[in-house]
């Protein structure tokens, strides 16, 4: 009798729990940060034996050691700025090209575009698949002297995220720091960089604007945007259940339809901290912005376009989108 009571008993699954690492500060309203956050919370609302466990702030791996640790399976979830890893797969750099987005509108028509599908199929054959695609609008600033125009960028020492933005910022006369945006407060604070871009989220983030004094907020001609994606490591992906994949396509589109309700208010949360911390907010006006394009053309839409095995073509393909 105890036998047959035994086996009619349901049995246990084990519950599969998988890490998601980014480096941004864990529970500050980082926008990355909640995408993550909501993705865990929406997997074990799921009920479909899986949990995510988030690693904030670089406590896991370092910012560009993601990508080759989830390609390996050593890692499982990240929010990852695409362009760090365009050493790997320079057709990334195409998601940080100076111009190619310039608009939160146009950002989301570009994700259901064929220069998108290019970009994930690069991704996805690396052994990555996407669960939801961010672009962040991005500024410029400066402790030495507001950035607006080309020559205003000549003789400054700026840290610039991906190849795309340095060659164009070498064009203008600017010297290059690299490192991950985690690292510009001290490099300001040391008197390594005299300037940077990022995204309108780590500027806030990071409090960086206790190191500046002049902030070039995105406006209307936003010549920085970057893909920062919530990525899967396809090893772990593979692994899970058809039930548990559907979960976590089905929290990522809630993550993403957060993502872009918040977009465009990261650009105003931007303007209203620096402006609180007293730092001046210009933006660069139309002119500005073509004068930039013409530099990016000349330097890293040719530099790309002759590396990078179909490049032109990439490129060709943003530019097709309205």
């Amino acid at each position: 009798m105890g036998v047959a009571v035994a086996a009619a008993m349901p049995v246990a699954h084990a519950e599969t729990v998988l890490k998601a690492s980014h480096q941004w500060p864990g529970g500050k309203g980082d926008v990355r940060d909640e995408m993550v956050q909501i993705l865990a919370r929406e997997v074990e609302k799921a009920g479909v034996d899986l949990k995510i466990q988030v690693y904030p702030g670089k406590s896991l791996f370092k910012p560009r050691e993601q990508w080759g640790a989830m390609v390996k399976g050593q890692l499982d979830i990240s929010a990852f700025p695409l362009d760090y890893a365009s050493g790997r797969h320079p057709e990334f750099s195409a998601t940080l090209m100076p111009g190619l987005v310039r608009n939160h509108d146009r950002a989301l028509r570009l994700n259901s575009s064929p220069f998108m599908d290019d970009i994930k199929k690069v991704i996805n054959d690396a052994g990555v698949v996407v669960l939801a695609d961010a672009w962040l609008a991005g500024a410029f600033a400066s402790k030495k002297a507001c950035i607006t125009s080309p020559e205003t960028m000549k003789g400054q020492v700026t840290r610039a995220a991906g190849p795309a933005f340095e060659q164009m910022l070498v064009g203008a006369g600017a010297s290059i720091a690299s490192m991950p945006s985690s690292e510009i407060y001290t490099g300001l604070q040391t008197g390594v960089l005299d300037a940077a871009n990022t995204s309108s989220g780590s500027f806030v983030s990071y409090r960086i604007y206790e190191q500046v004094t002049c902030l070039t907020k995105p406006g209307a001609n936003a010549l920085w945007f970057m893909y920062e994606p919530i990525l899967i490591s396809k090893r772990t992906w593979d692994k899970l259940s058809k039930e548990q994949q559907d979960a976590l396509m089905a929290a990522g589109k809630v993550a993403e339809d957060y993502f872009v309700g918040e977009a465009k208010g990261l650009d105003d949360k931007l303007v209203e901290a620096y402006s609180n911390a007293g730092v001046e907010v210009v933006e660069m006006s139309a002119d500005d912005y073509q004068a930039w394009l013409d530099i990016a053309q000349n330097t890293s839409y040719k530099e790309f376009a002759a590396k990078v095995e179909g490049g032109q073509a990439l490129i060709d393909k943003a530019l097709a989108v309205e």
